[in-house]
């Protein structure tokens, strides 16, 4: 009868390990599921905006779709970096994910240049609403094939001379197709062929030679200047 209960009691104390072993194995299984939980769901700490211009940080991150500090691991670069695409002002992007859970956005901005038809000319020839941008006005109409020279040949203007100039309006004659009249913010006037638009760069060297005498300034052929007075 004593060996009998014996061996009851060994099945007992076996079984009682058994639920043990199980139950540790459960416990650390929920810890370990517990915390991929919490990291997979760990929002993303920091980000930084890099590179851009006109959008300002928080377009960006709206953009991109982490305005609310989402998941760092469920939030993938391909989904952010194809929100932020779909935007006429973005031409390129490079996203980092670092340690710390921080997202770096890189951006690369298409330029606005200026406004025609109530439209704002980006550098890659698109068309945004023309919004708060301060940007000189293209008057008048102008051919697809000028207009799109236009945009090329003007990105290589200065941005200081930019800044300076408040109109723009084609004027083409009998010699020159590619010719346009430029109205400048302190009262000058200023011929340029396409050809030829980097010479505007010289502007102010050029004016500050002239005594402040107000007039136009033929830089599409001949390069002389002639006064308005009288």
């Amino acid at each position: 009868m004593k060996k009998e209960e014996k061996e009851v009691k060994e099945v007992v104390v076996k079984k009682k390990i058994k639920i043990v072993n199980v139950l540790i194995v459960l416990l650390l299984l929920y810890v370990v599921s517990f915390n991929i939980y919490k990291l997979v769901i760990s929002p993303i700490n920091n980000i930084f905006i890099v590179g851009n211009k006109y959008l300002s940080d928080q377009e960006i991150i709206d953009l991109s779709g982490i305005r609310d500090y989402p998941s760092f691991i469920l939030t993938t670069k391909y989904k952010m970096k194809k929100n932020l695409l779909k935007n006429a002002m973005i031409d390129e992007v490079k996203i980092r994910k670092n340690l710390g859970k921080i997202v770096t956005i890189e951006v690369k901005e298409n330029t606005p240049l200026f406004i025609h038809e109530d439209k704002v000319i980006l550098s890659n020839e698109e068309k945004i609403d023309r919004g708060e941008y301060k940007l000189p006005i293209l008057t008048n109409y102008v051919e697809e094939d000028i207009l799109k020279k236009l945009v090329t040949k003007y990105q290589n203007v200065d941005d200081e001379i930019k800044l300076m100039i408040s109109e723009i309006e084609y004027a083409p004659n009998d010699i020159d197709k590619e010719r346009f009249l430029i109205t400048m913010n302190d009262g000058n006037y200023v011929y340029i062929t396409l050809y030829k638009i980097t010479s505007i760069n010289e502007y102010i060297k050029i004016i500050s030679s002239l005594d402040d005498k107000k007039g136009i300034l033929y830089l599409d052929s001949g390069n002389y200047f002639e006064t308005l007075e009288g």
